[in-house]
């Protein structure tokens, strides 16, 4: 696959037909001269169904989420999306059913009460997901009578569903994995501070937590405002990211605290290190603040922050933008590199996989047509000429030099060898306050707490929450219907 995705088109033909006039957002139709990338494809056996035998043609997908990937943002912006291929190619519509974030699960409820449920919401392990809870709750139906994770379409993609998996059934379609957190930084800024380059460290394996702290002690002085760590993902993306163990993870059916590994105890104490040494941002004693109300970069173009931990979308934006708060990205200034590895772990780069795709609504009443709209944007994922034009997308709209653009492979290659997910996003709320405790506690207390007080002040509880999700999961039978 790696060297399919390397494969360069030469010949592009775009064509993006937007919508013109009024408030309302009109769909996307993208549409890609594929031809060539297609034959590619196929020789490794990569190909869409057959237009007369694909069930879910001719149809409409009712998609239910707060944001809408298939309409019209930016009339300058070409959007990788299958929307084109799925309504040209399969005669198929999306009809867009709208909700809000904090309202999605009540409505989806209501909607499902009422017997008239739309077909699909997307697939996450964040705030927004609906695994486990609510597929255990009937809002939502196992996918396996569609998807066939051994197709050359999707086998690469075949661990990252496992994360959505009770047992033998599985929950999600995923079509593609993002990286939730990197470090970004100004490159002016480490050479004026006379610090190693971390994409340099990185490409020379040494790139570790002893780098990145003797920068973090040596950058930090909270008298003149300046502050190494700043953002919302400091401990998270160090703790559990960056050594690939999480706090919660699954064995089959059973989910289980991990809070007494070794490895994560490692990365606590770091943190608590951080934070005790005042490595991390804070207006006086309170350190629930971020800079300039938690814009991301803040600081770090004027050399007052040295690390702000994100993903990719928290520097690609406008170049005007991104100058303003990260640094000149025209001159070279901006760069990033993989969360730094454990100097005792196992020697490998970890970085946490995002998952996008579809999970299925129960009693959805066009299933088939989901996994085709699905096989549609994996296809377009996975097409070299889509990723070329992403990449072009990347240099000549936002001013990505070459060194952003390998990274960006690199990072992607990370996630995708070793995949690792959180899976706090939809427990109950006894297990989320149990999480939140422990992962805020050291660095929202100043070092208040140590890692051993937290963890025997939370354990019990994070334990029992956990024993009630695999006693619901034992308990588990598919109705098809709502039932909570």
């Amino acid at each position: 696959m790696k060297r399919i995705l390397a494969l360069v088109l030469t010949l592009l033909m775009i064509v993006a037909l937007v919508g013109c006039g009024g408030k309302k957002r009109q769909p996307i139709e993208l549409t890609l001269s594929t031809e060539d990338a297609a034959a590619i494809l196929a020789a490794a056996g990569i190909k869409l169904p057959d237009v007369t035998e694909a069930a879910g043609a001719n149809s409409i997908v009712k998609w239910f989420c707060w944001y809408d990937p298939y309409q019209n943002y930016d009339e300058d912006q070409i959007v990788n999306s299958g929307y084109w291929t799925f309504k040209t190619k399969y005669n198929s519509e999306i009809e867009y059913i709208e909700t809000t974030y904090e309202e999605h699960n009540t409505r989806l409820a209501e909607l499902l009460l009422a017997n008239d449920p739309p077909d699909c919401a997307p697939a996450g392990t964040s705030n927004t997901a609906t695994f486990p809870l609510n597929c255990l709750n009937n809002m939502y139906q196992p996918v396996d009578q569609w998807i066939d994770y051994t197709d050359p379409l999707w086998a690469d993609i075949e661990d990252a569903a496992e994360y959505f998996a009770l047992g033998d059934l599985h929950f999600a379609i995923i079509t593609d994995l993002a990286v939730k957190s990197v470090i970004p930084y100004n490159r002016r800024v480490i050479n004026e501070w006379g610090f190693d380059d971390p994409a340099e460290l990185y490409y020379n394996d040494q790139w570790t937590w002893d780098a990145y702290y003797d920068m973090c002690m040596e950058f930090n002085d909270p008298d003149s405002d300046r502050y190494a760590l700043d953002g919302w993902y400091v401990v998270n993306s160090l703790v559990e990211e960056s050594t690939g163990h999480y706090m919660v993870e699954k064995d089959g059916t059973e989910f289980y605290s991990n809070i007494y590994d070794p490895v994560i105890e490692r990365a606590e104490n770091f943190i608590y290190d951080l934070v005790r040494n005042e490595c991390t941002y804070r207006v006086g004693t309170d350190y629930w603040q971020n800079r300039n109300n938690a814009q991301y970069g803040a600081g770090v173009k004027d050399g007052l922050c040295l690390f702000w931990p994100c993903d990719d979308s928290g520097f690609t934006d406008t170049v005007e933008n991104v100058k303003a708060v990260w640094g000149d990205i025209e001159d070279g200034e901006l760069m990033f590199a993989p969360l730094p590895r454990d100097p005792d772990g196992d020697g490998i780069y970890y970085l946490n996989s995002t998952p996008t795709g579809f999970m299925i609504i129960a009693g959805a009443q066009n299933p088939a047509g989901v996994y085709l709209l699905a096989a549609c944007n994996r296809f377009k994922i996975i097409d070299p000429t889509v990723v070329n034009i992403d990449k072009k997308q990347l240099q000549e709209t936002y001013k990505w030099n070459q060194e952003m653009l390998d990274m960006w492979d690199e990072c992607r290659e990370i996630a995708a060898a070793n995949i690792r997910m959180y899976y706090t996003g939809n427990l109950p709320q006894t297990a989320q306050d149990a999480y939140n405790s422990i992962d805020w506690g050291i660095h929202r207390s100043g070092g208040a707490n140590s890692w051993a007080q937290l963890r025997e002040q939370n354990a019990d509880r994070l334990e029992f929450a956990l024993d009630d999700v695999n006693a619901q999961i034992a308990n588990y039978k598919y109705t098809g219907q709502y039932t909570g």
